[in-house]
């Protein structure tokens, strides 16, 4: 059987590498500058963004808060098990983390659904030109992340070697996918 690969860097070095990290401000930094220019466009259409934003579905928004968070969670428990060498475990809490990634698409999937049968498209208006711009580039990174975690689960399952700092780099590139839907929800779902 075999283990974790663990490797002792520099303690500067950051969890799964410097170029990691700076992919990681770019797109916080994206999502940062088109939050910002959603805000400063609010101001010219207030009326539009508040009734607009009274079409969405705050509970579907809330309730894909919990999934991420949760699998967020059990994310940083499978590193932790990971670290420990416990790769059963591991394996287990990347289970968990990828179906809360499957649940935020099926949630995400059905009210995308409800907003096409409505007629509500990229072109609606302004603030649905930025809710579909927005949420599905999250989506899109969503779908990269679970890709990254199935070739980790996958070599677990396998009980092939994997370095640890290529685990920690889809364990901070899924952390960023939560932290952008932290980011989304509030300003898309609960500020206009």
């Amino acid at each position: 059987m075999k283990t974790a690969q663990i490797n002792t860097k520099n303690i500067a070095y950051p969890p799964g590498g410097i170029l990691l990290w700076i992919i990681i401000f770019l797109e916080l930094f994206t999502f940062g500058a088109a939050l910002i220019a959603m805000v400063l466009y609010s101001k010219d259409e207030p009326e539009v963004f508040h009734t607009s934003k009274l079409l969405l579905n705050t509970g579907f928004g809330a309730i894909n808060t919990v999934f991420l968070l949760t699998s967020g969670f059990f994310m940083a428990k499978s590193v932790e098990s990971f670290k420990e060498n416990d790769l059963k475990k591991a394996t287990r809490f990347l289970k968990f983390t990828m179906f809360g990634g499957v649940l935020f698409l099926l949630l995400k999937s059905v009210e995308y659904y409800f907003k096409l049968e409505l007629g509500i498209t990229i072109g609606y208006n302004t603030f649905f030109s930025f809710y579909w711009m927005l949420t599905l580039f999250h989506v899109i990174h969503v779908l990269v992340g679970l890709v990254i975690l199935m070739f980790n689960y996958i070599s677990l399952k396998r009980k092939a070697t994997i370095i640890l700092e290529d685990f920690e780099a889809s364990a901070a590139f899924w952390h960023m996918c939560d932290l952008i839907w932290l980011l989304l929800f509030p300003v898309i779902y609960l500020l206009f």
